[in-house]
């Protein structure tokens, strides 16, 4: 079997590409999410071949030998694998304190800059993004209040900056190209693809975000101001 195809990615994919993949996958294919033993070990072990480089033009390299069972082929015993790793370390930033600093999002060592300013920790910080937590969800665990609304991928109310890392989209209803293309997210179904990430928060300030924008009403109940 080839093992791209367990993952599903190109052969021709990127290291990064074929790390979010098999992260993707693991937690797709975990007996405790609805997969079972033979269908997470057949993930990890395509990972591993490719890791490993034990992959040529072959597509028969990677040999899947567990077939339907998933029992271990040797003993027949059930095959236990461990819990993915899937928690992200997410290093935020307030938009507002950019135009303060005389920053902007394309400064390559804006983070860097953020670090050694003694910023409150209103503006920036860290905290944990877990196993199948939405990016503003793990934000609010962790006590922040950041801008919302809707949480549909309707608006553009909670919407980030990703500089470094991989947040995922899974329903945005509202973002032209141009601004995905700059990196931006919704943060209220955006999840982590990587173990750490670095968004600015707070994009609602922004001008090109106006339109997209809800209304503050009854929906808005998180406010960055707070």
């Amino acid at each position: 079997m080839d093992p791209f195809a367990v993952l599903g990615v190109d052969r021709d994919a990127d290291d990064e590409t074929i790390k979010r993949a098999y992260r993707r996958r693991a937690k797709e294919t975990h007996p405790d999410r609805g997969g079972s033993d033979a269908e997470f070990k057949r993930v990890k072990d395509a990972y591993e071949a490719i890791q490993a480089g034990e992959v040529d033009d072959d597509t028969e390299a990677f040999v899947d030998d567990l077939g339907a069972d998933a029992g271990d082929p040797a003993t027949g015993d059930p095959v236990t694998q461990p819990e993915p790793d899937p928690d992200t370390e997410v290093t935020y930033l307030n938009y507002a304190v950019l135009a303060d600093h005389g920053w902007s999002l394309d400064d390559d060592d804006l983070f860097e800059k953020a670090a050694a300013a003694d910023l409150d920790e209103v503006d920036y910080g860290q905290f944990t993004v877990e196993d199948e937590q939405s990016l503003l969800d793990a934000a609010e665990a962790s006590g922040h209040a950041w801008p919302f609304a809707c949480r549909g991928g309707a608006c553009a109310n909670c919407a980030v900056a990703v500089t470094d890392g991989e947040l995922s989209q899974l329903v945005d209803h509202i973002l032209p190209d141009e601004l995905t293309d700059e990196g931006i997210r919704l943060s209220c179904n955006g999840k982590p693809e990587s173990d750490s990430l670095e968004v600015v928060y707070n994009l609602e300030q922004r001008d090109d975000l106006a339109d997209l924008k809800l209304p503050a009403d009854r929906f808005n109940k998180a406010r960055a101001d707070d």
